[in-house]
């Protein structure tokens, strides 16, 4: 069971998908605007697991909302909209969104995404067999114990599908990945992601980790990238 925020304004959406994940056993906390949900989301940090947020909502918007809640929490966070343009999915994951979900939504389908969320983002256990994972590479730590990126000493804040995507690629360096392969693996068969958020991603890993990420996350032209 999990503790999921889902903030959106429409009253009939939210009751949708909170009745729909209270099925399933999850608790679930609701809020109609921004404001309301970023309150929610300070008062209850350590218990939620998940937050979906509508992007159109009065006081802030989704995607401020969801940059404020990067400002703390590496938290998976879905965005779901009618809007569907290119841009605004470009918006959503450039502002710290993990997936990004178009009205109307089968309740089958996000449902499946949720729990590939969930379950990517939950902190792993010594009975699990990757909690002992650790990979080092020239100041960069990657400790998929704690969930937890370091450099130099400093834990740098990573969103779920930032740390996936690392993971991946510091885990076989020299190994090139492909875009659709990392779609397939980090994000999901069910995902409608394209090639631009892989690049969006990697973008904001070269970013947070600087000379680091410049220098060993690699960009091999017409196919993915690589560490190395």
């Amino acid at each position: 069971m999990a503790t999921i925020l889902i903030a959106d304004d429409e009253e009939l959406i939210r009751r949708l998908i909170g009745d729909h994940l209270k099925k399933e056993g999850h608790m679930v906390l609701e809020a109609a605007d921004g404001i309301e949900a970023l309150s929610l989301f300070n008062s209850n940090k350590k218990e939620i697991s998940l937050c979906i947020l509508d992007i159109m909502m009065p006081e802030i918007d989704g995607w401020q909302l969801c940059r404020k809640i990067r400002e703390t929490s590496g938290v998976p966070i879905m965005l779901v909209s009618a809007r569907s343009q290119d841009f605004d999915q470009i918006m959503g994951f450039e502002s710290g969104a993990d997936d990004y979900v178009t009205k109307p939504f089968s309740l089958v389908v996000l449902s499946k995404r949720i729990n590939t969320l969930l379950q990517r983002g939950a902190t792993q256990t010594p009975t699990n067999p990757v909690a002992e994972e650790k990979y080092i590479l020239d100041g960069v730590v990657v400790d998929v114990d704690a969930y937890e990126v370091t450099y130099n000493g400093e834990v740098i804040e990573f969103t779920v599908k930032e740390f996936e995507l690392l993971r991946k690629f510091i885990k076989s360096p020299g190994r090139v990945y492909s875009r659709d392969k990392l779609i397939s693996t980090v994000w999901g068969d069910f995902s409608a992601t394209e090639g631009r958020t892989v690049d969006s991603h990697v973008a904001r890993i070269r970013t947070k980790l600087g000379d680091w990420g410049n220098k060993h996350l690699i960009t091999v032209y017409g196919t993915g990238y690589k560490v190395e």
